[in-house]
């Protein structure tokens, strides 16, 4: 298992200095941001090369959700998300992490009530998935399509609503990632579920309980990486957090040496 992070706010702009920050911490892996990828492709290879921090990974950086309401923005999404996989693809990267939609609807506020059925959601959600099938075949990447939680999403909120994408539409590229803080939300144990579902959970992000730092919160993160390697698991953990600290530099670092600690 691979340890890495997300982009934030305090780490340097320049590509080779954010990386060679990153490797100074430890870790081997940086979660990007897709549109920054396809716009800046030559500085985060050159950067990569230069450091040894691998650029596997893109998360977000796409107009149009792959289960859009409108159908004109979802088609511009797939589109985008495909010239990430080429991208990515270039870079002998793994794949792109997509949610059905984030902060579109939600049942939980009002209205409560979709201007789509239930079944339009599944049938705009699977063309999509099916179209980026081919894209990742094609570009030897992956697809991971996230969970999240009720509050921010209608479609996909467990792990077995992602699996019944990917069973129901014979889905070969498309895997899970398991989000801690969306998973401690929504199923009935963390843990439990990463074991059930380790036939497809190929990619984790890291956050506590309240969606601040690892270490911060109540989420037994020793507990789950240890099931995790029982289970085989070979992909990356990736921190995808806020940082809630008066120092909020020197609390992402305490989070490294507690997840690394934690691996141990």
């Amino acid at each position: 298992m691979k340890l890495g992070t997300q982009n934030q706010s305090f780490f340097p702009d320049d590509f080779e200095e954010k990386f060679h920050y990153l490797k100074e911490l430890g870790l081997d892996r940086f979660e990007i941001d897709g549109s920054v990828l396809v716009n800046h492709f030559s500085e985060v290879e050159k950067a990569s090369h230069n450091t040894g921090l691998e650029v596997k990974t893109a998360c977000g950086g796409y107009n149009g959700w792959i289960g859009d309401f409108i159908e004109e923005r979802r088609k511009n999404g797939l589109k985008e998300i495909a010239q990430i996989l080429e991208k990515l693809g270039q870079l002998n990267g793994t794949g792109i992490i997509v949610p059905a939609a984030w902060g579109m609807f939600t049942y939980r506020l009002p209205p409560m009530d979709s201007p789509r059925s239930q079944e339009g959601d599944f049938g705009a959600v699977s063309d999509s998935l099916t179209y980026l099938d081919e894209v990742a075949r094609r570009t030897g990447t992956k697809v991971f399509l996230e969970p999240l939680n009720r509050y921010q999403d209608h479609m996909i909120n467990t792990v077995a609503d992602a699996r019944h994408y990917i069973k129901t539409n014979q889905l070969r590229r498309v895997k899970v990632i398991g989000d801690f803080y969306h998973m401690n939300i929504e199923e009935d144990e963390l843990t439990r579920s990463l074991h059930e579902n380790k036939d497809i959970i190929e990619h984790i992000h890291l956050a506590d309980n309240h969606r601040f730092q690892p270490g911060s919160g109540s989420i037994n993160f020793k507990a789950n990486f240890e099931q995790l390697r029982q289970d085989g698991y070979e992909g990356d953990l990736i921190l995808e957090c806020r940082i809630r600290a008066n120092d909020p530099k020197q609390a992402f670092e305490e989070s490294i040496d507690f997840l690394q600690g934690s691996l141990r």
